[in-house]
């Protein structure tokens, strides 16, 4: 079940890895690897979603989002957006900016480095939303309690995760842009190109964020139409019937958009760990498959992982990815410390989650309370 489901993943990883081996040589290798294990890290929630609406699909559909769909998320979303970032923030042309890629890499790379203060000030904004907006949100399960309880708190007071990011924007914009760090050592005075990139980052979260607070108030709502229509159909003893047509395709684009929602922080993120599109290409694309073979997992399994700290191993290092980005504005920092700090924030949930499977485990029909400890229930 394992190699039939993920075999693509591990043809294309070990595909990708030597090609980032040939490429970049072993500091190429290990971006690659890291790109790999934070993109899967960050998509798993997305992997979860697209389970949960893919399972309602028939056959048919469920191959076309899993072929032409991998097409569009690695090649648009993973290849295409890195290029449309650079071209824009450079004021290049897309086809130019390819082209200086992957011709004159001297060239491109003081581009990219001029042009690093908007993409970082644009990008941190971006992940600092997603972070604040995790960590000020009440959960039934806690990771650091110490931190989350008295942060979720403070959430309940309306859109202060939107005050605290323009406070720090503005202490950015004060005390790192204006000594912004150029190609050749030099610095230049960016504090309008960071105010204005990450007021644009902020803006783009909120309107992600909101269309895909929409969608997902519209699937819910037809979630619950068709779960009353599935209990129908058991008590009358008719199968239940599968979306196909119209029904399907527009359930796939909308499967797309959401998947391109969740991919944004992926993107954003890499170029906290390198300016090199075809590392980023490399890195991303890796993960891209992982998220949809174990979309394909979760289907035929018809179970979701028992990692619950995952998900905030994840935002967790997104928000250190955040301060990263900004504090690069006018310091530079070696992209391979930057990727080991989301791979350990990662392995440490992963390992709080093992450890609290064993505990309810030991518990023996124990559950857990609102903060995730494992709760014991008396036995008679």
């Amino acid at each position: 079940m394992i190699l039939k489901t993920f075999g693509w993943s591990f043809a294309v990883t070990a595909l990708g890895l030597v090609a980032a081996l040939l490429y970049g040589g072993w500091v190429g290798f290990g971006v690659v690897a890291i790109l790999s294990i934070l993109e899967i890290s960050l998509s798993f929630d997305n992997a979860v979603v697209n389970a949960g609406i893919l399972k309602k699909m028939n056959a048919f559909w469920q191959r076309i989002f899993l072929t032409i769909g991998i097409l569009i998320a690695v090649f648009g979303m993973r290849l295409v957006f890195p290029v449309v970032i650079v071209a824009v923030s450079a004021g290049l042309g897309p086809i130019e900016a390819v082209d200086l890629a992957l011709t004159e890499k001297d060239r491109y790379e003081e581009l990219v480095t001029d042009a690093h203060a908007s993409i970082a000030a644009f990008g941190g904004m971006f992940l600092l939303m997603i972070f604040l907006d995790f960590v000020f949100e009440e959960r039934d399960i806690k990771w650091l309690r110490w931190i989350e309880r008295p942060l979720a708190r403070l959430g309940k007071v309306e859109m202060l995760s939107v005050c605290l990011a323009l406070i720090v924007l503005l202490v950015s914009a004060v005390a790192l842009a204006p000594q912004a760090h150029q190609h050749g050592g030099t610095h230049a005075d960016k504090t309008e190109t960071v105010l204005l990139s990450g007021i644009a980052g902020l803006i783009t979260y909120l309107v992600v964020g909101g269309l895909s607070g929409f969608f997902e108030g519209r699937l819910e709502e037809q979630e619950e139409r068709e779960h009353e229509a599935e209990e129908t159909a058991k008590r009358s003893g008719k199968p239940v019937v599968l979306m196909a047509g119209k029904a399907a395709f527009f359930m796939f684009l909308y499967l797309e958009v959401l998947d391109a929602s969740f991919s944004f922080d992926g993107v954003i993120s890499a170029f906290a760990i390198t300016n090199d599109i075809v590392l980023m290409a490399l890195g991303l694309g890796i993960g891209a498959m992982y998220v949809r073979s174990l979309t394909v997992y979760l289907v035929r399994e018809g179970t979701l992982d028992d990692y619950v700290y995952l998900e905030h191993g994840a935002h967790y290092a997104i928000g250190a990815l955040a301060a990263i980005l900004l504090i690069t504005i006018r310091y530079e920092v070696n992209e391979v410390i930057t990727g080991l700090v989301g791979v350990v924030l990662i392995g440490w949930s992963f390992w709080s989650s093992v450890r609290r499977n064993r505990a309810l485990a030991a518990a023996g029909g124990g559950t857990e309370n609102s903060d995730g400890k494992p709760k014991i229930t008396s036995k008679a």
